[in-house]
């Protein structure tokens, strides 16, 4: 069933539904978090917002990002969804900052909270709404192979155990009174955000330095082109990388010298449709015509 309703999200639709989720969410934390004096909500508070920023980012930039190559773009606005991706990581990485700051002087000055139960409320409410739209989001990004809104799932995926790490203890505060753990929360929340931001940092900046692709995505490649022997002689210089979701395949391949330019032109074809079947994804090919002969003179 929820993967049914996924299909029948767009790129953008997904992205509006987090701006939408993220807005609730955050108003209903900042009242709640100065009612009861919790650094920990308020630290969630703060990471919604970040969200909030980081889905507007992915919002416009899923939109850009599916714009058809033009004169000034010929590979295309894929890369644009890598650059929302970086951004939203170091938007992470200014709420640790923060987190952690406001969590070490409430140790330094611990403070009783009020209103405890409706903060749990608010905190096991928050976890149930990020937990349906995260998995909203992951399905659409991986039919979609959108970074951005992976990026976008991946806070709120945070979200879903920043809330309930703080849920639990606030339960354990209010039956304790050991105010203390407020804070100690919000680092542990700080900490987790930290290491989520560090691996999407490292995710999204790959394709902007043309990295090649996955192992397992070049060795599919490799094994399309062996599947066409013997009428191909052979292959070199195999070059790939990405661009949002778009794939770039780029390989000389040595034939037979008596074959036609309409014989090569087939072959060509035939290589390029089967990499973008096997790849089932969209991928640009292009294959330089070499005969042995010109190998052995280069």
């Amino acid at each position: 069933m929820f993967k049914g309703i996924s299909q029948k999200f767009s790129k953008s639709a997904a992205a509006s539904l987090s701006v939408i989720s993220n807005t609730l969410l955050i108003i209903l934390k900042i009242i709640v978090g100065i009612l009861s004096g919790s650094v920990s909500i308020i630290s969630e508070a703060l990471h919604s917002g970040m969200d909030l920023i980081a889905s507007i980012i992915a919002f416009f930039s899923v939109r850009v990002s599916g714009r058809p190559p033009d004169k000034t773009h010929p590979y295309g606005h894929g890369k644009i969804e890598n650059l929302s991706a970086i951004i939203e990581a170091l938007l992470l990485l200014a709420a640790v900052f923060f987190i952690i700051r406001e969590a070490i002087n409430k140790i330094i000055s611990p403070e009783p909270l009020q209103q405890t139960e409706l903060a749990i409320a608010v905190m096991a409410f928050s976890m149930i709404a990020n937990i349906l739209v995260s998995r909203l989001l992951y399905r659409v990004a991986k039919r979609e192979d959108s970074i951005a809104l992976e990026a976008d799932a991946l806070h709120l995926k945070a979200d879903v155990y920043t809330s309930m790490g703080i849920a639990v203890g606030l339960t354990l505060i209010y039956f304790t009174h050991w105010y203390i753990l407020d804070p100690v929360i919000a680092i542990g929340t700080a900490l987790f955000i930290l290491y989520e931001a560090l691996k999407l940092l490292s995710r999204a900046l790959k394709p902007l330095l043309d990295s090649r692709l996955t192992e397992e995505e070049e060795q599919l490649i490799i094994s399309v082109i062996e599947q066409h022997r013997p009428r191909i002689h052979n292959y070199h210089d195999l070059k790939t990388r990405q661009s949002g979701a778009q794939r770039y395949v780029e390989f000389h391949l040595e034939l037979n010298p008596a074959l036609s330019i309409l014989e090569f032109e087939e072959i060509a074809n035939q290589i390029e449709d089967d990499i973008a079947q096997a790849m089932s994804c969209r991928v640009t090919t292009t294959i330089h015509a070499e005969t042995p002969q010109e190998v052995v003179d280069g």
